[in-house]
């Protein structure tokens, strides 16, 4: 049993996020499964004591680098960024700036929520709106490492047991697409994951939820983009959309698994087709906690207007 060094576990248990916890935090990981963990890693910032407790000595530069320096040596690097690139094809810089950001998210999740929840006027156009739709379009390219879940129609049958592949064992929202409809650009297929991911990181930090406790799901039923279905790099289902009934039992199969583990768990549709937007909402409103922030805002609109 250890505490976080005390700028990281003020940061992921403050009054910021949904779920204060106080208290020790239990971490059975020791060494470099530490260090490859995003949510515990500290990157520079243990203390001696902490890296002899968790066999980090020697794993890490000797010299310790608190959470502030190393929020400090980010930000430098992003306006390094910025002033480096003024010349530059703006949607170059987006995606630039996206990558920056990604990496960090990758290996330091307390220091990546701190820095967009200080600065989120000007890192929530990076994280969602206008550069998501680029890093949807370009995601083959950018992919890493995993973000989130991926159901796809070969996991028909399947879905009950893969919900509990998912490490948290509590999750208050998820935010789920079929790719069909993303933004203005249309059918990106799997590459529309790049949405849930952007609206999930900006609840955390404009609306205060809990990190730990959110899921963005990609449902790939296939893709009627021909581009990129002849892609190298696509990397989803190499198949035409289901559509009818075969469509809906994949919907249907998720939303059962989802709410069988998470009964309490808000899911919220985004960039449906929309005849699949209106379908699914009235398909399931009545049975589960769910919404569809395309469809009802469209809706209250048109109530308003009459």
């Amino acid at each position: 049993m250890w505490r976080l060094g005390r700028g990281a576990w003020e940061l992921r248990h403050s009054r910021r996020f949904s779920a204060a916890v106080s208290g020790p935090c239990i971490v059975s990981k020791r060494g470099t499964d530490i260090l490859h963990d995003p949510w515990f890693n500290k990157d520079t910032g243990f203390p001696l004591t902490e890296r002899d407790r968790l066999g980090l000595r020697g794993l890490l530069p000797p010299r310790v680098i608190s959470f502030e320096q190393q929020y400090e040596r980010f930000m430098n690097s992003y306006r390094s960024l910025e002033n480096n690139t003024q010349s530059e094809n703006p949607s170059i810089v987006a995606l630039a700036k996206w990558r920056i950001l990604n990496r960090l998210h990758d290996r330091n999740e307390t220091l990546y929520y701190r820095v967009l929840i200080d600065n989120i006027k000007d890192f929530a156009p990076v994280i969602y709106t206008p550069t998501v739709g680029l890093v949807c379009q370009n995601y083959g390219g950018l992919y890493r490492r995993p973000r989130g879940m991926y159901f796809s129609a070969k996991d028909k049958g399947e879905m009950m047991s893969m919900i509990y592949n998912w490490p948290a064992r509590q999750v208050d929202m998820i935010v789920i697409t079929d790719g069909s409809r993303i933004l203005g650009l249309g059918d990106l297929g799997v590459q529309g994951i790049g949405i849930p991911i952007g609206k999930l990181d900006m609840y955390v930090a404009a609306a205060g939820m809990n990190p730990q406790k959110i899921l963005p799901v990609m449902l790939d039923v296939g893709t009627n983009n021909q581009r990129l279905l002849e892609d190298n790099l696509y990397l989803g289902l190499r198949q035409s959309r289901l559509e009818g009934d075969e469509y809906l039992s994949i919907v249907d199969e998720f939303m059962e698994a989802a709410y069988a583990r998470w009964p309490k768990v808000i899911v919220q549709f985004e960039d449906f087709q929309m005849k699949w937007a209106f379908e699914t909402l009235e398909r399931y409103r009545k049975k589960f906690c769910m919404f569809n922030d395309d469809v009802q805002v469209i809706i209250t609109v048109l109530q308003v207007s009459l």
